[in-house]
């Protein structure tokens, strides 16, 4: 009996958590309105499914947002009369606009009839499942890396992740990306070691679904070239010895070569199912408007067109070559799903160099800081999951530092490595490679862009820790001590999971003092704004909002007015009461990086005491009563 609950007690524990994490995300989910990004991919997914169209949203790839709205077809299908969903497609915004997603997610979940919290909710349940199966991921491969118990470290520090659970039910593209990028890297490295033609095509596959969620699993390709190259002068340097020297450049020129072959196949089954998707999902978009939008798009793309109508004039710009040659892939039906994926790549490098406006640190800029990252994930990971990484860090440089101290300085310690680690010498470099990515980019859009590499850093952390646990009684009840702190951790936050701050940012309720957008206020408040305007039977309020949601469709339209610091004091119109988002208030009242401008009469300088409000709907809604 004893053997039994040994063998099934994980198997059990893991259902468990992957039930707590889903009703954790879904009752969260059901108190919130929309953030700013569901506002455009929740339409733009629902073109794809329904119509088979691209038109909206081309900057990011289609796979979680057509999962995303998959189960709004049956809610068109099998529901009500009432219930059936009114799409724009006879508007402005879907039949001539350029890009007109957010003017269509407005008009589709608040201005058509439509039912937008039952849109949203159906909505999150794609995104809700993925993360779902990446927590049972995580699992699959830390169980055959370090066993079946130690196993359920990392994926109960993902699971009960309040970064995990805020961005895990929202219809965005991270946590996608971080499930995505995990089985690619997962099965690719699996390939290296057990070459066969099913993990071949699993790999590839892998690598394809993460370009369908990410543009930024780009960056595969890079560091799969990578990951194959060590491994192949891991391979050789353990079979230089074994071989004849007339023999070798002959048999390791034909294993280079066969690694060469089989890393090109990958990367064509995956961009095979990427054209395939995007086939599927352009075959309704006028050929005509696909050219025109595209164009229009890139007008202004690295310093505009080339000089005297040149396609791809190298000498004029490299990048300007690429967006030509997108124009003309665009132009062609057999072609034109390539262009769509490239014209979504170049958005997103145009849109990374430009950085994003934003609030860090008592300043405001557009041009990022380096040090964001690493800042902001102090600040929001919970303490205790910190201690454990900074522990785990420790002793793994320390096992780093003993295995140089020997003076026979040679090879061998490092293929012994690479052959018995080469999985957490993977996820090592990923986390490095993509951290240093981020880093250097100036787009600081909050701690949700390094959730790919969250699922690497707690199985490293784990194998760590595994290695240090040894028989010391004290280290049961340190580790166990900091899972039930983190665990507790997570509960408190229910239910403002993307406002959780740890102690050092001074938790849920200050943390936009250190930073916002979708580290804090990503719009998702309105409804408790809706209570408060209700519980306080308020005729009129003053709003300025930051988000997905529309305060007139909560709170009605007679009760709303809409607000900016530039149309003065409310006080002044009759109104007595304002509320604002506090990302708008942050950027507001920030000092300005040299070189960034702001107008006098946006900076709210007639309220009085902005940061002591007289209450708050949720987090990130400030409210005054003038």
């Amino acid at each position: 009996m004893i053997n039994l609950l040994n063998k099934f007690s994980p198997a059990i524990l893991i259902c468990l958590m992957v039930a707590a994490a889903f009703l954790l995300m879904f009752n969260a989910s059901l108190q919130e309105s929309a953030t700013m990004d569901e506002l455009a991919h929740i339409p733009a997914g629902y073109g794809y499914v329904k119509y088979l169209d691209y038109r909206l949203n081309p900057e990011h790839p289609p796979l979680v947002k057509a999962l995303a709205a998959f189960p709004l077809l049956f809610q068109n299908s099998f529901g009500s009369t009432r219930d059936k969903l009114n799409f724009p497609t006879n508007k402005s915004s879907w039949q001539t606009d350029i890009n007109g997603q957010w003017v269509v997610g407005a008009q589709f979940l608040y201005e058509s009839g439509n039912d937008a919290d039952k849109i949203i909710q159906w909505s999150r349940i794609g995104p809700i499942l993925l993360t779902l199966i990446l927590i049972i991921f995580i699992y699959i491969w830390a169980k055959e890396l370090m066993g079946r118990w130690w196993a359920l470290l990392p994926t109960s520090l993902f699971a009960f992740s309040p970064n995990v659970l805020a961005h895990g039910h929202y219809v965005t593209t991270d946590v996608g990306a971080a499930l995505g990028i995990f089985a690619a890297i997962y099965y690719f490295v699996k390939f290296l070691f057990e070459p066969s033609q099913k993990h071949l095509i699993f790999a590839g596959l892998a690598f394809g679904i993460a370009q369908l969620i990410k543009f930024s699993a780009v960056l595969l390709i890079p560091f799969f070239i990578f990951l194959i190259f060590t491994f192949y002068i891991w391979k050789t340097k353990i079979d230089w010895s074994s071989t004849a020297p007339d023999s070798r450049l002959r048999r390791f020129s034909i294993r280079a070569f066969r690694y060469l072959k089989t890393l090109i196949i990958i990367f064509i089954i995956g961009y095979a199912l990427v054209y395939a998707v995007y086939f599927l999902f352009t075959v309704n978009y006028p050929i005509e408007k696909q050219v025109g939008d595209t164009k229009f798009i890139l007008t202004s793309f690295a310093d505009g067109p080339a000089p005297s109508g040149k396609i791809c004039d190298l000498q004029h710009n490299k990048l300007r070559c690429l967006a030509d040659i997108n124009i003309v892939l665009s132009e062609n039906r057999f072609t034109r799903p390539l262009a769509e994926y490239l014209l979504g790549v170049l958005m997103v490098i145009q849109r990374s160099a430009g950085g994003n406006t934003g609030y860090f640190l008592g300043e405001v800029s557009a041009s990022g800081w380096w040090y964001y990252f690493p800042v902001v994930f102090a600040l929001k990971e919970p303490i205790p999951s910190l201690i454990l990484i900074f522990i785990a860090f420790v002793l793994g440089v320390w096992r780093i530092i003993k295995s140089l101290k020997p003076k026979t300085y040679n090879l061998k310690p490092i293929t012994d490595y690479l052959g018995t680690h080469f999985a957490e010498f993977s996820m090592i470099s990923f986390v490095i490679f993509y951290w240093l990515y981020s880093i250097k980019s100036p787009l600081n859009i909050g701690v949700r862009h390094i959730l790919p590499t969250m699922p690497f850093i707690y199985i490293l952390t784990a194998g760590s820790l595994k290695k240090w646990f040894q028989g010391f009684s004290l280290k049961k009840v340190l580790i166990g001590f900091l899972l039930v702190w983190y665990l507790a951790e997570t509960f408190i936050a229910f239910p403002y999971f993307l406002s959780y701050f740890n102690q050092f940012g001074g938790g849920i309720k200050n943390g936009y003092k250190y930073v916002v957008d979708s580290n804090y206020d990503w719009g998702q408040d309105l409804k408790r704004l809706k209570e408060f305007v209700e519980k306080n039977k308020i005729n009129k309020i003053a709003v300025d909002y930051f988000g997905g949601g529309n305060p007139k469709y909560y709170l009605g339209a007679e009760k709303v007015e809409y607000w900016q610091s530039a149309k003065d004091n409310p006080k002044y119109y009759g109104i007595d009461w304002l509320a604002v988002s506090i990302n708008n208030l942050q950027n507001a009242l920030g000092e300005l990086h040299p070189g960034q401008l702001r107008n006098p009469e946006d900076e709210y300088r007639w309220l009085e005491n902005p940061y002591e409000p007289y209450a708050r709907a949720g987090t990130s809604i400030f409210i005054y009563k003038l």
